[in-house]
């Protein structure tokens, strides 16, 4: 293995790691900015495809006031939530890209939320690795989930 592929590979890991402090404190605004301008996140049957940062934002800020009762930007009002990345597989590597599947569970106060699969689609900004497209499956979720409608 390069050196190129070993700091890409580590640069892919911390950009999931960011992603995910970020949601779970509710820094809406620093989650975006971890997609391209023309970044899509596509939550599927609970919520839809959301294109463009903007409509992320808008669209997350949403699911926030939904889930906590009104948060801030600094974390949620109704206990904490904090995702568990795991098993993270980065394929098709290249000096440019890669795509990347990993399983995540959802935790809150109540014990384990929901659960499923992440697979993005990454990109190096020159600047950095961004998120071109992050589809998330959700697989299950436990009874009353605060994020998962039954």
């Amino acid at each position: 293995m390069e050196l190129w592929e070993l700091t890409a590979r580590e640069q892919i890991r911390d950009l999931l790691a960011r992603y995910t402090w970020a949601g779970d404190r509710g820094r809406i605004d620093d989650l975006v900015a971890l997609f391209l301008p023309s970044g899509v996140l596509d939550v599927g049957d609970h919520g839809g495809r959301w294109e463009g940062q903007a409509a992320i934002g808008a669209e997350l800020r949403a699911v926030v006031a939904r889930s906590a009762g009104g948060a801030s930007e600094e974390g949620y009002g109704a206990g904490p939530v904090h995702h568990h990345v795991s098993s993270i597989a980065i394929d098709d590597l290249a000096a440019a890209s890669a795509t990347v599947r990993s399983y995540f569970a959802v935790h809150t106060a109540h014990g384990v939320d929901h659960w499923g699969r992440y697979r993005d689609r990454v990109v190096n900004t020159g600047v950095g690795w961004a998120f071109a497209e992050r589809i998330v499956t959700v697989d299950g979720a436990a009874p009353g989930s605060r994020f998962v409608a039954d």
